[in-house]
């Protein structure tokens, strides 16, 4: 069980990338007033946080209902998130880990930020919502992996709030470059994670054959 806490705490903190967030909120509420930023970052956090729990909850019922085995999702899940690693390493923004060009324009022109685009896609992304459903599908009806992992999602969302009310302290010490090392480096570890998703799944569908 301890390893299955700090594996999946290290790849939700990874994937959500709280620093790198803690960056892009920064940006979106350039201009705005300590209270705006604070209420902006606790709500968009809540937010990530229920669809999240959502994912985790109701994930088995969804992937039973579709009919979707843990091999087929261990792979495809592997393969987003290589895509992700690698949008990490080389420091480049894409649709997976932040806001397409046509979002930001969109976030620009409205006041609250916190639905969208802060919690989905920014903070509960793609990588994310795969990451919970690959737990809760390799040990489907275990309440005490799901309680585990409920805990870590609270965990990487309280750090990710922490990470959003100091994001203009944070990008201060850091800078551009400090932030886009530190995601090079979490790149690199995300990317072997997908690498092993990826090989767990293919093992499980031929490796009996």
């Amino acid at each position: 069980m301890l390893d299955l806490l700090i594996g999946t705490f290290t790849v939700l903190l990874v994937v959500v990338d709280p620093i790198g967030v803690a960056a892009l909120f920064a940006g979106l509420t350039r201009g705005g007033t300590a209270a705006y930023r604070r209420r902006m970052a606790l709500k968009g956090t809540v937010v990530a946080a229920v669809i999240l729990v959502a994912f985790a909850i109701l994930g088995d019922a969804l992937f039973g209902y579709l009919g979707v085995g843990l091999p087929a999702f261990r792979i495809a899940g592997g393969a987003l998130l290589f895509l992700l690693a690698i949008d990490m390493v080389f420091a480049r923004h894409s649709g997976l880990r932040s806001t397409t060009l046509s979002e930001q324009a969109e976030a620009q022109s409205r006041a609250d930020i916190s639905v969208f685009p802060l919690g989905i896609p920014l903070i509960a992304g793609p990588g994310a919502m795969t990451t919970v459903l690959l737990v809760v599908n390799s040990h489907r009806g275990d309440m005490a992996v799901l309680g585990a992992l409920l805990a870590v999602i609270a965990a990487i969302m309280a750090l990710t709030l922490v990470s959003l009310l100091f994001a203009s302290q944070v990008m201060r010490i850091l800078g551009e470059t400090g932030a886009n090392v530190i995601s090079r480096v979490l790149g690199v570890v995300l990317a072997a994670l997908a690498i092993q998703f990826i090989l767990d799944g293919l093992l499980a569908t031929f490796g009996g054959r």
